[in-house]
Formats: structure tokens, sequence, C-alpha cells
């Protein structure tokens, strides 16, 4: 299972992810979409928006869906995380996304 570690540095902010016993920086996904040239979180803008794709995509796994969810995960999960340091588990993660996809289905 995955580990995310948000830590914040003199250079900016940093999320590492943690997986057998190796951690790695968290690969922010400009790719997909560039809100923020760096991941930020505690609030509702675009460094918590590149945030929140970046965990939506490394934990699905899934570019398409990730798209489809990073938003509400934003303000679900990331928009609320301290200010200093956090962990979050890839469960975490997961479960905020499994709230995000059952609060979509009732709203069809």
């Amino acid at each position: 299972m995955k580990v995310y570690y948000g830590r914040r540095t003199e250079h900016g902010c940093a999320v590492d992810v943690e997986e057998d016993g190796e951690r790695t920086l968290l690969d922010l996904r400009k790719d997909l979409r560039l809100h923020s040239s760096e991941a930020n979180w505690g609030y509702g803008g675009s460094g918590p928006a590149q945030l929140a794709l970046a965990l939506a995509a490394d934990v699905l796994g899934d570019d398409r869906k990730a798209l489809e969810v990073y938003q509400r995960l934003k303000f679900k999960l990331i928009g609320g995380l301290p200010d200093e340091d956090w962990i979050l588990t890839e469960q975490q993660v997961r479960m905020a996304i499994d709230g995000i996809e059952q609060e979509r289905v009732r709203t069809r």
C-alpha cells in the first residue's frame, strides 16, 4: 500500500510517495492538466487542484477517471489537510474518491 507524505520546505511544498519501503516524489501529472507548478493544500486553489489530480491519477491508475474526480477530491480531502506536514494512505484517498463517485451516482 502506498503512503503519501506532504511537507513544506524552504523551496515550497513537496509530496513523497512511499511504496515497498522506497520513497520518491509524487509526479504532479502536469501532462494531464496544469493548474500550478507545485502542489499545495489546505485551501481550494490551483496548488491543491494539482495535488488532487496527482493523487487521483496515482491511486486510480486511470487518467480519464482521475480527470473526472480530482476537482471534487480537492474540496473533499485536499482543502482540509493541515497547513504543515501530513500523511495520507492510498486507502484514505480511495475512500474519498469512492465517496465522490457514490455522490455522483445519487445526483444523476
